[in-house]
């Protein structure tokens, strides 16, 4: 008995302190986004004139938009051409052997992918702008969805599509009723992971965006090279507070229940 408790003591200080390592530095961020002084400088006064000037500020709500534009459409491309390359596989299609292509989004490092899409833009004379970037993000997000949908759809008990089609159901009608359903809380993870990279990528915007296009994770690299602004420390916690309230609601009991 002693020596379980030791064990279940140790264990909550460990986890304590990772947590404390992984939220004091969100905390500090947001109490000095109400600081009169530019941070690092010592607390002076309290001011929301930093959250004015955020608001304000067009060009980073317009790098904004296009960060979301981006990672938007490049998720939902993403899952669409996983779901149905899934479907491919239903339908006979032979995958094993071109399955490892797809994980070399995982092996090869980020920068030499980004090169060689912007190589192929440049040899094919594509203008690099959103449509580039939005494919250059879809090549990212393939190397998620594609190995994580497959090996969930290979855990997948087949009787189910068996029952499907004994009861006269089509290849078509099995896939969108039985086996969508039973991916959809795979699809809805591997989505959000997508669209986080997405929206947060740098590596691939600064290679295959160009010059008609800035992105938010741009827009605050060129703040960045005059010091860092506390109108960073103001978006960062209202980015916080937009996430914690939408991962609290995704994960309440009601809404979990209905979306999975």
């Amino acid at each position: 008995m002693k020596k379980n408790w030791w064990i279940q003591i140790s264990t909550l200080f460990i986890v304590s302190l990772s947590y404390l390592f992984l939220y004091i530095p969100l905390c500090i961020l947001v109490i000095f986004s109400f600081n009169s002084k530019i941070f690092p400088a010592p607390w002076q006064n309290f001011t929301f004139s930093w959250y004015y000037q955020l608001f304000t500020a067009k060009e980073l709500w317009a790098s904004f938009l296009n960060s979301l534009i981006i990672s938007t459409t490049s998720t939902f491309l993403s899952l669409f051409m996983g779901v149905f390359l899934i479907f491919f596989k239903t339908h006979g299609g032979k995958m094993r052997k071109t399955m490892p292509l797809f994980y070399g989004n995982l092996i090869i490092p980020e920068t030499m992918i980004a090169i060689s899409l912007m190589s192929y833009f440049s040899f094919f004379n594509i203008e690099l702008g959103m449509s580039t970037l939005i494919v250059s993000h879809i090549v990212l997000g393939l190397g998620f969805v594609i190995p994580i949908l497959y090996i969930r759809y290979l855990q997948l008990d087949p009787t189910f599509n068996e029952a499907s089609y004994s009861l006269g159901a089509t290849p078509f009608q099995t896939f969108f009723r039985i086996t969508i359903p039973l991916l959809k809380p795979t699809l809805i993870a591997v989505g959000f992971l997508i669209f986080i990279l997405s929206f947060d990528d740098f590596i691939f915007s600064i290679f295959c965006a160009g010059t008609s296009i800035q992105t938010l994770s741009l827009y605050i690299l060129s703040m960045l090279r005059s010091g860092v602004s506390p109108i960073l420390n103001a978006l960062s916690a209202i980015l916080l507070l937009f996430s914690t309230i939408f991962v609290t609601f995704f994960f309440s009991s009601k809404t979990r229940t209905r979306i999975l």
